[in-house]
């Protein structure tokens, strides 16, 4: 199956962009706004929690990184507005963090602030390994100045991860898709789960809130596991729009809270093929998804 799911990546940009966009449409909200409220509507009615994020992380001015910004008010304005059960996730490079530390600041805080006005939560999400000490250490400040609306992400496949649990309160903890070096990242998959139950066990008994993102069947099953004996406000599954939604059911159904993660904006196409050419493994399930839909028409 991996060499079938490779495959697949080697021939995405051989496929015309309109394909790319059809095949894209279950797992990104669409271009704009309006696309995101009706697609976390439609969650929320079945019981499910969303978390919104505004595609196009790749800026290269202030003032892109601060349009950014400005959209995520928008967000937070109108799930207050709708009054919607979501929250919104950032990309810190989509923030300025590779322009300047400072400017990346200000815009954070800024949208930490805004969501907090709202009673609403901001999840900072982990990029590749260059930008994880400096994601941390926003995440940090703003716990240190008093912003407790505010979570962090960890990935088990970084073999720092976990010397960077303690002291973290509400955790998003998923395996990671970026390609890393083998000296700062494990590369076999069991290696990788390993350390995402070990990982888990650990935020569980520090008291951490835990959003367990993952699809992996063996990683559901272990976290019900760890979990059976916490009450459903301490943790919370986590999936991607369109990725297993019937387990994702199941889960609604037994009682666990669950949250999908609901990307949107013009910049679709970069991220459908980035996100596919960094996880094989994701292009696999897209593949499998479309042919059964049409081996059941």
């Amino acid at each position: 199956m991996a060499v079938l799911d490779r495959a697949i990546v080697w021939l995405l940009p051989a496929i015309p962009k309109g394909v790319v966009r059809r095949l894209s449409s279950r797992y990104i909200a669409g271009p704009s706004l309006d696309d995101a409220m009706r697609v976390v509507g439609r969650l929320n009615a079945k019981g499910k929690l969303a978390t919104v994020d505004v595609l196009g992380e790749e800026i290269t001015t202030p003032d892109e990184a601060r349009a950014i910004t400005g959209q995520y008010h928008d967000v937070l304005a109108r799930i207050d507005e709708e009054g919607l059960d979501a929250n919104v996730s950032v990309k810190l490079t989509g923030l300025g963090l590779e322009l300047d530390l400072d400017l990346c600041r200000e815009t954070l805080e800024a949208v930490v602030i805004d969501a907090a006005a709202r009673g609403n939560f901001v999840r900072i999400d982990m990029e590749d390994s260059s930008t994880t000490d400096r994601a941390l250490e926003l995440f940090r400040s703003l716990h240190a100045a008093g912003h407790e609306n505010v979570g962090a992400v960890l990935q088990s496949y970084l073999r720092r991860t976990s010397g960077d649990l303690a002291g973290l309160d509400n955790v998003r903890l998923c395996k990671g898709i970026y390609v890393e070096p083998e000296e700062i990242a494990f590369h076999d998959a069991d290696e990788v789960r390993a350390n995402f139950v070990r990982c888990l066990e650990t935020l569980v008994h520090q008291g951490a809130y835990v959003g367990i993102a993952t699809h992996d069947e063996h990683l559901i099953g272990e976290a019900l596991r760890i979990v059976r004996d916490l009450p459903p406000e301490r943790y919370e599954f986590q999936m991607l729009l369109g990725v297993r939604p019937d387990r994702a059911d199941e889960l609604v159904a037994a009682g666990h809270r669950l949250r999908v993660y609901v990307p949107y904006g013009t910049h679709w196409y970069r991220y459908s093929v980035r996100r596919l050419q960094e996880n094989p493994k994701m292009a696999g399930y897209v593949a499998a998804d479309i042919f059964g839909r049409v081996f059941r028409r």
